[in-house]
């Protein structure tokens, strides 16, 4: 009969603790499923008597998650307790040392470290997974390493921020502005301790990073994903886009070109009516395209104890079953280095300004769009307000560049009051 797989929890805020109620929870079915049983060898938290609302008495205790990382009673270490570098990288570097499997939630530790990490590892012959740290409870990196593995992936593409979602959607649902949905997202515990990792779309872009490495067999590069949050998003771009049959999204694409590596997270409009349009709340949707797959869209919770637990534990069941995956779906030293590339791709794009209300105005804005080659698909003009007058675009497929040089050339004019807000519009 085998061994107990024996576990070393470090971290005992809502994810650990959620892992410690499955394990107890599901312990005869875990070992069913897995033909051993699971257990807590010890756990390490920053605070020993915090009441979390389950019994730890039965685990050793240690204060130093390196510590609880070389134990011999530990065969795999799970870490959970966040941040790139610190005690989280410390920990998981001794974990590796000392030759223990790593199951972790750490979307930032990945993302700047992951490469070395996850050499070292295979030099030890310990695996590195990480499900819970993309999309929460929704089996991505599982779909792309294992399920999709016989594709050639063309397109990664998703909403991979709850709180931006989350706050996105309540905009459009209330008539409440960015900042009062802010406060009441903070108030929820939606938000980060830094919440510019949330609303700056940090946070998802170490997802989309990550998963573009699996998806392209690239080495992580999230410095050169193209970042852009939801701070500058208005009640104004929600109810208008809406009025065209679109919603915002904070939404991530990666992709690989002729160009090189393209990855970018930045607030696009999607078709109402589409998978990603429907996407209420803090639920997360990842879309993944193979050349024989085509299109998968996976949906599901991105956050919160028990989806988050719940990807843990897949990765450990994994490991109970002696499924051994290499960290990104193929060995770290032959993952290439893929030169970053800004989208060259012509899409359709949402164009909000407010003009001066002077004749000619009008006029002016479609000669300078014309001259950069930008066609209007449509446009509508709303209630004037004063001396000024909102007008909303959306144009026919354009490139980048085209429209770069079309705003920069609506800067220099007399006739905006402010600068242009310019959104991509994503179709499925």
């Amino acid at each position: 009969m085998n061994h107990p797989l024996r576990l070393g929890i470090a971290g005992l805020g809502t994810v650990g603790v959620g892992v410690v109620k499955i394990i107890r929870k599901h312990a005869q079915l875990l070992e069913q499923r897995t033909g051993r049983k699971i257990v807590i060898s010890a756990v390490s938290a920053r605070t020993r008597d915090k009441d979390r609302g389950v019994s730890l008495s039965g685990y050793d205790w240690e204060d130093d998650p390196v510590a609880l990382a070389k134990r011999d009673d530990v065969d795999v270490f799970v870490e959970v307790m966040g941040g790139s570098d610190g005690p989280a990288k410390a920990a998981t570097e001794a974990a590796i040392a000392a030759g223990k499997d790593v199951v972790t939630a750490n979307k930032a530790m990945l993302a700047l470290h992951g490469q070395t990490l996850a050499e070292t590892a295979e030099e030890k012959g310990t695996v590195i997974r990480f499900e819970a740290a993309v999309a929460g409870g929704i089996p991505a990196v599982k779909a792309l390493t294992e399920g999709l593995a016989g594709n050639e992936i063309t397109r990664v593409m998703g909403v991979m921020n709850g709180t931006c979602n989350y706050i996105l959607t309540r905009m459009e649902a209330t008539g409440q502005g960015y900042n009062a949905l802010f406060d009441e997202a903070d108030k929820l515990g939606y938000l980060e301790a830094d919440p510019n990792l949330d609303v700056g779309g940090i946070d998802a872009g170490h997802k989309l990073a990550l998963l573009a490495s699996i998806a392209f067999g690239t080495k992580v590069s999230f410095d050169n994903v193209v970042l852009e949050g939801i701070q500058r998003i208005s009640l104004d771009d929600i109810t208008r886009a809406a009025d065209m049959g679109f919603r915002i999204k904070l939404l991530g694409v990666a992709q690989m070109t002729a160009r090189g590596l393209e990855q970018r997270m930045t607030p696009c409009l999607v078709p109402t009516l589409s998978p990603l349009g429907q996407l209420e709340g803090g639920t997360n949707m990842v879309v993944l395209e193979g050349d024989s797959i085509e299109q998968i869209v996976l949906r599901g919770p991105g956050a919160g104890e028990g989806p988050t637990a719940s990807a843990v534990m897949s990765d450990i069941t994994d490991i109970a079953r002696g499924i051994r995956v290499s960290t990104f779906g193929q060995p770290a030293k032959t993952l290439t280095n893929a030169p970053p590339s800004r989208s060259a791709t012509p899409a359709p794009y949402y164009l909000r300004m407010e003009l001066q209300d002077k004749p000619g105005a009008l006029a002016k804005v479609a000669s300078i769009l014309g001259e950069a080659g930008v066609s209007i698909d449509r446009m509508r003009q709303y209630g004037h307000a004063d001396t000024t007058a909102p007008v909303l675009i959306v144009t026919h497929k354009t490139t980048p560049a085209a429209l770069e040089q079309a705003t920069a050339g609506l800067a220099k004019t007399d006739v905006l009051v402010s600068d242009p807000v310019s959104l991509r519009i994503e179709v499925l």
